[in-house]
């Protein structure tokens, strides 16, 4: 990606100008501050000791001797913190008789994952405390593993909860013919030319951001200040002190500088609890830093599905009825998210295609592993891979193109808006432009002209072409939407707008960055709506002190519900200023014409007044019309009246060496339509940030768990994180077909690439070996697992490498 820095005049628009970042002078000199910077007067270090069992009774524990060693200042167990810490929040009941078990902090009967917080130790230093682990004594009664996920729901199952009786959290579905948005999955499968039914394995991934998960807090009577590693400052506010019993306005949180998120820091965590308890307790600063293992062994999982697909077709390749039933691992206990994330996949199965009948079922079951919660696209990529799997499922069984059938189901152009089978409604889209942009760049007819070439040949190293063609749910919203699913939170978001005497402004955001680029793209917003130069927009986030209202970031929804509510709130800045301006120019404010950054009177444009002398004439306040206060600070509040709906074609050309199983990705082309584009280098930071976890899904990362319940994968020697070297170089382009929901006409970005790489890359793998009688390989398609799939058919098995 290069980087670009057009500089604009006042009379150039800024949107759609690659700007460099300005939050990257500070975070790439380390001129900044990330929580385990922070040292604060008085401040203890805190160790957490975490279960090394997967699933047994506390019978006892005693921390005395930690207590007595040296540097240490208090340790406690889970039975210490009981009657005030609470039960971690789940924030989405997905259904009224929903199972909700409980998450303590700190357990106290029972532990129910490898991983599981049983007591933490407070010290000088976190040597200190690290050290005084070893003087805790656990007394452990080791009760079964509960692992697999079809067992767990047999009739006699080991529970992980026994008070729960049972180990299926809920049970959830959407069904077409009830809802009457399509017809009946029966009637489908009944008449149906061609049926093809495929199961797929959706691995547990570790979130792998760049930044461990940090906090640190610092009591004050009755008052806390959090600073965490977070993506959700507010929410984080409201949650902790309902748990804790903390006043709302006594709790100030901070999310400064964030090295990374993916959804892995979107929940309430136990650290955040404990250290409030202990901050509280001592009444001194605590600071609790995961340690790259802690992470991937307690912080959530993302994924963990297993995926029943049918799809029925005519002959002709028409699709009748999709029916998906999912087993969804919840993990030991139900986080902020947990449920709801395979229910917003329910949406996204159908994809781009007009089925008449669908249905989709879900059981959510507990695990003895770590919790689950959302990952990068939070059930999208699950239903995307899903869908696209199975549309080249089809087109094997019908002998016919991939791309012709989905050419033959997709919504085309000209029927937009849509409503889809699933209910939701897509406001624009033009899935062809983008596939045949895609196919120019990827080079399509001469890769399947080489592909023949290869088989016919016997070719060692066959090459195999993969297609995906996706649209996601963008915005998390509206808000009556996420109600009728029962999601406790809105959709909205706020933004409010402080204009300096000079004429400099201030954005204040309840959106709450981790990475993306969010100053310098909300600038750029404001610099052209305001017609203020970029350098002249501050953007203030992430403090609940500073910007009190907001709903944080996620779901790509930053630029779409953000980046529309500061939209709103300089509107209201503009129309006040119109106000005052008219009053300055004695003219009428419907004569006045905003543009470039001034007023003035239409068709005489020497006549104008500069929006800085607008401000400052507000702050003197001499001459003002009469009745108007002296500020053009304007705040707003957006909840959008849809989600939106980004889509794109992703194309993936693989060398798959059928002697040693070694797959290599030869090109990699996608055309992505974001709707209107912001900052096209920000887009590019996505979309390739996006592709390489994908891609890390499809070919390279896995949360491995042996017969125990242990963690194998449980640091990056054994969990394989690709870098740089691992991966293509990715030939990236854009449609622009404009949201019609938004004034920015914006669709969301941060997931797509995410979404729509995996079912591209073992599409491709897939089809290189398809000749071979092989149609599916297990993710990741590790070399293994390639070379065992393809010595299982060379031994007369046949079907898909598990």
């Amino acid at each position: 990606m290069t980087a670009v820095d057009d500089k604009p005049t006042s009379t150039t628009s800024q949107i759609g100008v690659s700007r460099k970042r300005k939050e990257d002078r500070h975070l790439v000199t380390g001129r900044t501050t990330w929580v385990d910077n922070m040292i604060l007067p008085g401040m203890v270090h805190l160790a957490i000791l975490r279960s090394p069992m997967a699933h047994a009774k506390i019978a006892s524990i005693d921390v005395s001797g930690a207590r007595t060693a040296p540097g240490v200042l208090g340790a406690w167990s889970g039975r210490d913190f009981a009657d005030v810490q609470g039960d971690l929040p789940c924030a989405w009941p997905v259904t009224p008789d929903m199972v909700n078990p409980g998450a303590p902090s700190l357990a106290v009967d029972q532990v129910n994952f490898a991983g599981d917080a049983v007591a933490v130790v407070a010290a000088r230093t976190k040597g200190e405390a690290v050290d005084a682990l070893e003087e805790i004594d656990v007394d452990y009664e080791p009760l079964p593993a509960v692992l697999d996920l079809e067992a767990a729901l047999a009739d006699g199952a080991d529970l992980v909860h026994e008070s729960a009786g049972t180990n299926k959290s809920y049970s959830w579905e959407l069904d077409s013919a009830a809802a009457g948005s399509g017809g009946s999955v029966e009637d489908a499968a009944r008449d149906a030319e061609v049926t093809v039914k495929r199961r797929f394995i959706q691995q547990r991934l570790s979130p792998g951001f760049m930044e461990p998960r940090s906090v640190v807090v610092q009591p004050a009577d009755e008052a806390v200040t959090i600073w965490s590693s977070t993506q959700i400052p507010h929410i984080l506010r409201t949650m902790l002190g309902l748990t804790l019993g903390i006043d709302e306005h006594k709790v100030r949180v901070v999310a400064p500088d964030v090295g990374g998120g993916f959804g892995g820091k979107i929940t309430i965590t136990p650290e955040e609890v404990i250290a409030t308890l202990v901050a509280r307790e001592l009444g001194r600063p605590a600071k609790y830093t995961e340690s790259r293992s802690e992470s991937m062994s307690a912080a959530h999982h993302g994924r963990g599905q297993i995926q029943d697909l049918t799809i029925t077709a005519t002959r002709d390749g028409k699709v009748t009825g999709l029916d998906v039933h999912l087993i969804a691992d919840m993990g030991a206990y139900l986080r902020l998210l947990t449920p709801g994330v395979p229910v917003l996949g329910a949406f996204m199965f159908p994809g781009i295609y007009k089925f008449p009948s669908y249905r989709f079922r879900c059981d959510g079951v507990f695990t003895t592993k770590v919790p689950t919660d959302a990952y990068r696209g939070a059930g999208r990529p699950e239903a995307t891979f899903g869908i696209e799997r199975i549309m080249d499922e089809l087109a094997a069984e019908l002998d016919m193109d991939p791309l012709e059938l989905r050419r033959k189901n997709w919504i085309t152009h000209e029927e937009f808006p849509f409503t889809t089978v699933a209910g939701l409604t897509y406001d624009s889209g033009n899935y062809e432009a983008a596939t045949e942009k895609a196919l120019e760049l990827a080079g399509w007819e001469e890769l399947k002209a080489e592909q023949a070439r290869r088989r016919e040949s016997n070719d060692p190293v066959q090459l195999g072409l993969g297609i995906s063609t996706f649209t996601e749910m963008c915005g998390l919203a509206p808000s009556r939407v996420l109600g009728s699913l029962d999601y406790a939170a809105g959709g909205w978001e706020s933004a409010s707008v402080r204009v300096l005497p000079t004429g400099k402004v201030e954005v204040v955001t309840g959106i709450s960055p981790h990475g993306q680029g969010h100053v310098t793209g909300f600038s750029q917003i404001v610099a052209d709506r305001l017609g203020v130069p970029f350098e002249d927009v501050e953007i203030i986030h992430g403090d609940t002190q500073s910007s009190p209202k907001g709903l944080d970031t996620y779901g790509s929804r930053s630029l779409t519900v953000g980046g529309v509510a500061v939209v709103q709130a300089v509107d209201k800045v503009i129309e006040k200023a119109r106000k005052i301006a008219a009053h300055m120019m004695e003219a009428n404010e419907d004569d006045l014409e905003y543009a470039d950054g001034k007023f003035s009177v239409a068709g005489a444009p020497s006549s104008s007044v500069p929006f800085g002398d607008i401000a400052f004439a507000v702050f003197s306040a001499h001459d003002l019309p009469e009745g108007m206060e002296p500020t053009l600070n304007s705040e707003a509040t957006y909840d959008p009246g849809n989600f939106s709906f980004p889509h794109g074609t992703h194309l993936c050309a693989v060398e798959v060496d059928t002697e040693t199983g070694h797959v290599a990705i030869r090109t990699y082309a996608c055309v992505d339509d974001i709707g209107t584009p912001i900052n096209p280098m920000l887009i590019d930071g996505q979309v390739h940030g996006g592709l390489a976890q994908g891609i890390a899904q499809a070919l390279y990362e896995e949360a491995v768990y042996d017969d125990d319940g242990n963690l194998v994968t449980g640091s990056f020697v054994d969990y394989t994180l690709p870098t740089a070297a691992d991966l293509p170089t990715f030939h990236t382009d854009r449609t622009v077909t404009p949201s019609t929901d938004n004034p920015l006409g914006v669709k969301g970005v941060g997931e797509a690439g995410t979404i729509a790489s995996t079912p591209a890359v073992v599409n491709a793998v897939v089809d290189a070996l398809r000749p071979l009688g092989i149609n599916d390989i297990t993710m990741p398609c590790t070399p293994e697992r390639v070379w065992r799939a393809i010595q299982d058919h060379a031994n007369g098995s046949e079907g898909a490498a598990r």
